[in-house]
Order: structure tokens, then sequence, then C-alpha cells
């Protein structure tokens, strides 16, 4: 069930961000306001869109929240890789996206406070920095 859902999450993000998907979203709202004056501008009318948009946007939220925190993961094993395989890393950063906010917060000033403490870069005349 999980790999049903993962590549149909997959397929529809991938589709959604196309243009041809925004092209036919463009075309069913065009085609329904043109159908106002046909319907009258009811309610009912006023409710098919209603109800069209808050579905999709509903099932849409899952499907692409799904696709994201995949890309997500992968893009953190693959710093992590980094990391893990250059000696001048600090391993401690491994699975940092794990850590708590007053966590990343502490790490963020410690950051700030080395690059506080470091000699500014001055530029060359070729525009590159200068340690």
């Amino acid at each position: 069930m999980n790999k049903v859902f993962a590549h149909i999450a997959q397929w529809v993000a991938e589709q959604a961000g196309r243009p041809h998907s925004f092209i036919l979203a463009a075309v069913i709202v065009i085609f329904w306001g043109a159908s106002g004056p046909l319907f009258g501008f009811s309610d009912t009318w006023q409710l098919v869109i209603n109800t069209g948009t808050t579905i999709v946007t509903f099932l849409m939220v899952f499907l692409i929240q799904n696709s994201q925190n995949r890309d997500t993961r992968a893009l953190h094993l693959k710093l992590d890789e980094l990391i893990r395989v250059t000696s001048s890393a600090k391993n401690s950063f491994i699975n940092l996206e794990d850590h708590t906010e007053q966590e990343l917060e502490a790490l963020k000033r410690s950051f700030d406070d080395e690059c506080q403490a470091a000699p500014p870069l001055t530029t060359a005349e070729d525009g590159k920095p200068q340690p």
C-alpha cells in the first residue's frame, strides 16, 4: 500500500508542476466563469467551483507533502554522507534535522559567534575574496 501511494503521490506531484496542468486548470476556470450567465450565476454554479477546488486542494496537500518529505529525506541523507566522508567536517552534524529547535538555535548562535570572531574577507582586484 505504501509503495502504491508513494508512486501515485510522486506522479501527481510531477504532473501538477507541469505547464499543461496549469493550462488545464485555467481552462476549467475560464469555462466555469463563461458558464455563469447560462446558470444565472446561481449558488449552485458557485458551489461547483468552490467544492471542486476545495477537494483538489485538500488532496494535493497530502500528495505534495508526501513528495516533499521524501525529497527532503533524500537530501538529508546525501548531505549526511558528504559530512561522513569529509575528514574536516563535524560528524555531530549528521542527522541534525532530528535536533530540537533549542539545540539548532544554540548551534546557530555558535556559528554566529565564530563568524564574528573570524577576520573579515578582503576583496582582490579581480573581485575574488581573499583570506
